[in-house]
């Protein structure tokens, strides 16, 4: 790396090796390190401030909204009374329902499919955020206008 090169970049006092190392990381960091995520969720319900920490953890910031009208949200949201997760966050352009592994939130960041967002309906044990064993793989749903759910993953 030329001297100009190692200026700009802050690292005129790193060797060549520390200063490829630094960018490396800082060029491989996970999509999700800025994104934003508002989780509105029951005021009693402890899984979600977890699914909250599990986000956080994941490299997202995360603005916690306690409301009593998360089944309205989600209505709002486009997602079915019968597919509607423990909780409703957004980001960026998507609705992010229930306790979807951050895998599949990455996923659905890096595809940027033309749909409203994922569910991952109720509240299984296992999920992110949810206690005890995983019982069965997990079916995260498509949230998309005026259309039936449809499988996006099994995790």
């Amino acid at each position: 790396m030329n001297e100009p090169i190692k200026k700009i970049l802050g690292f005129a006092s790193l060797g060549t090796a520390g200063a490829v190392a630094v960018l490396a990381m800082s060029l491989n960091a996970a999509p999700a390190a800025a994104q934003e995520v508002t989780l509105y969720k029951n005021p009693q319900c402890g899984c979600c401030e977890s699914y909250a920490d599990y986000l956080r953890e994941n490299g997202f910031t995360v603005e916690v909204k306690p409301t009593h009208d998360l089944a309205q949200i989600s209505r709002d949201a486009g997602i079915p009374d019968d597919f509607q997760g423990c909780h409703t966050g957004f980001l960026d352009d998507y609705v992010i329902s229930g306790h979807v592994p951050i895998d599949v939130v990455n996923r659905l960041l890096e595809e940027r499919p033309e749909i409203a967002g994922v569910t991952l309906p109720g509240m299984p044990l296992g999920s992110p955020g949810m206690g005890g064993a995983k019982q069965e793989p997990f079916k995260i749903y498509t949230v998309e206008e005026g259309v039936s759910p449809t499988v996006y993953s099994v995790e």
